[in-house]
């Protein structure tokens, strides 16, 4: 499957610590940068960060029960191989990280079956990691 890589910008109202977030807890590798912005190799994707004052869903998250769970939105995030998602998970847990929804499989045994986890960025942006065994049943019904 080969995709096109996607650009994302998201508001933080504290880029120092948004950056150490993304650059040293996640390892990502930085890309150009402004005193407001900066850019991240986001597992082959363009995410920038933006100095921005405070959203409203960055103060109060609003939730959407998803297989017993109460699911931030907005989130996003990426569909990882099952080793990567292992291996960052570990890594944030090494790292002390807080999750919203810690790692686990969801819909285990159905169709979709996925390892997922959440959890928010300094600036309170939602992030959603995945995997999948068997991508095929990314888009199953």
């Amino acid at each position: 499957m080969s995709l096109s890589p996607f650009h994302l910008a998201i508001p933080v109202y504290d880029l120092a610590a948004a950056r150490h977030f993304y650059a040293d807890i996640f390892g990502l590798e930085e890309g150009r940068s402004s005193e407001h912005w900066v850019d991240f190799n986001f597992f082959g994707h363009q995410l920038v960060i933006h100095e921005h004052p405070k959203t409203d869903t960055q103060t109060q998250a609003h939730t959407n029960a998803v297989d017993g769970h109460d699911v931030p939105v907005p989130h996003f995030g990426i569909v990882l191989e099952w080793s990567q998602w292992e291996t960052l998970a570990e890594r944030l847990k090494e790292h002390g990280i807080q999750f919203v929804i810690e790692p686990y499989i969801r819909f285990q045994g159905q169709v979709g079956e996925q390892a997922t986890m959440f959890l928010y960025d300094p600036c309170g942006n939602a992030l959603e990691f995945k995997a999948f065994k068997d991508i095929g049943q990314l888009f199953a019904k």
